[in-house]
């Protein structure tokens, strides 16, 4: 549905300006009129039309951020708790807001919500920005009366899901960065560096030293072949970015990185700590049990556990408990299972869902430190061993030089 850009006089005299989205120019028309607003039809246009047109590179256009949403969902939270209407809160909310692209989103969530949709629904039309566990947490707090509350809970719920993704994405940072220098160390020693020597030992008319005859092979191999290894390299990684947006590729991939021996552990007590902070949010804000599983399993971030979760919610919908189908999966740990058994029978499924995100929130710190403290040690060994032996192997036959002139 096209969006227009309108300009119309209150009864006072006032001049408004805002965006709509309709059908029409008439559609327009007759909605401004509607909320005693006199268009000025001069100046009721189809935005991105003419002189007005907005020039975007695909790929490159402002994105919606998580801490955007966060802000956004706690000061509305405090205009609510604090008796606003929601289309007020909405208008002060979109002026402030620093993203142009979030600013045209909350101008578009509050022309529906002038128009008589929900807020759950008006935020359902932009799932780029609101995502479904957010959409149906609304519903269930405009349904409950206590919208304030949820959005207060949502708003923490945003900020410990980025405080956990922040924790695992700053422990890859130091040893990728590791790795990419390394790699670029030895590509031009590999290029450049032992060209040199090998044209050096060239004219001494001996024999070698096996190491370096064979680090000089390697060189020449792969000056010889660079563009086609860099291609291969490149192929590859197309390919398997390819194979993983398929369904049964993302599967294959998701399993097996579930199978790493130190970052497998790591990838697991993630996808817990998220499956129980998210049911456990949205059982409390009165989500029913099959919906919340449903949500829960899209965004566990890993298929195999999202699988998991999804059989698990056909089991419960045929009267089975919770517990059991999670402990059949062989994902979750029988600590988790057990605990949601203990909370089912105790009718307290939410507050135990809570302890053992709190619980496994703090095993990602743990699991964290240990991933960074083992992985240095490795990195620097690996590295010593490669890039030792590329300078040893070359210098080899400059320690042996009496032996050569001989």
């Amino acid at each position: 549905m096209p969006v227009f850009v309108w300009e119309g006089k209150t009864a006072q005299g006032k001049i408004l300006k805002g965006e709509m989205e309709a059908a029409s120019q008439e559609a327009v028309f007759a909605r401004l009129r509607s909320q005693r607003i006199q268009p000025i039809p001069a100046r009721v246009r189809e935005k991105g039309k003419g002189l007005e047109k907005e020039l975007t590179i695909p790929g490159f256009g402002a994105k919606v951020t998580a801490h955007d949403v966060m802000l956004f969902t706690r000061q509305f939270a405090t205009m609510i708790d604090a008796g606003l209407p929601i289309v007020q809160g909405l208008d002060i909310l979109a002026q402030q807001s620093e993203s142009k692209t979030f600013r045209n989103t909350i101008k578009t969530i509050k022309q529906d919500v002038e128009s008589g949709f929900t807020l759950a629904d008006a935020l359902k039309k932009h799932p780029k920005v609101f995502d479904d566990l957010y959409v149906n947490m609304v519903a269930a707090g405009e349904v409950g009366g206590v919208l304030n509350t949820i959005l207060n809970r949502i708003a923490i719920f945003i900020e410990k899901a980025a405080k956990l993704k922040s924790k695992v994405k700053g422990a890859m940072i130091y040893p990728c960065t590791i790795v990419v220098v390394a790699v670029a160390v030895v590509t031009v020693l590999l290029l450049f560096v032992i060209p040199v020597f090998a044209e050096l030992y060239g004219g001494m008319g001996k024999a070698l030293p096996a190491p370096t005859q064979i680090t000089i092979n390697i060189s020449n191999f792969f000056r010889a072949y660079f563009m086609y290894l860099g291609a291969a390299v490149v192929g590859a990684g197309v390919a398997i970015k390819m194979y993983y947006k398929t369904e049964h590729g993302r599967f294959n991939i998701d399993g097996l990185m579930l199978k790493l021996p130190v970052m497998g552990d790591l990838i697991r007590k993630v996808a817990v700590a998220r499956f129980s902070q998210n049911m456990s949010i949205l059982l409390s804000s009165g989500v029913p049990i099959l919906d919340g599983l449903a949500i829960t399993a899209k965004t566990a971030g890993n298929k195999v556990v999202e699988k998991a979760i999804m059989t698990a919610r056909i089991s419960i919908s045929q009267g089975r408990t919770v517990a059991e189908p999670l402990t059949e999966s062989k994902i979750f740990p029988p600590m988790v299972c057990q605990m949601v058994a203990i909370g089912e029978n105790t009718g307290a499924l939410d507050a135990m869902l809570k302890k053992v995100a709190e619980f496994y929130e703090d095993e990602v710190d743990t699991a964290v430190a240990n991933l960074t403290a083992l992985m240095e040690p490795v990195i620097m060994v690996v590295l010593g061993v490669i890039l030792g032996g590329l300078v040893i192997s070359m210098y080899l036959p400059i320690f042996q030089l009496g032996s050569l002139i001989q």
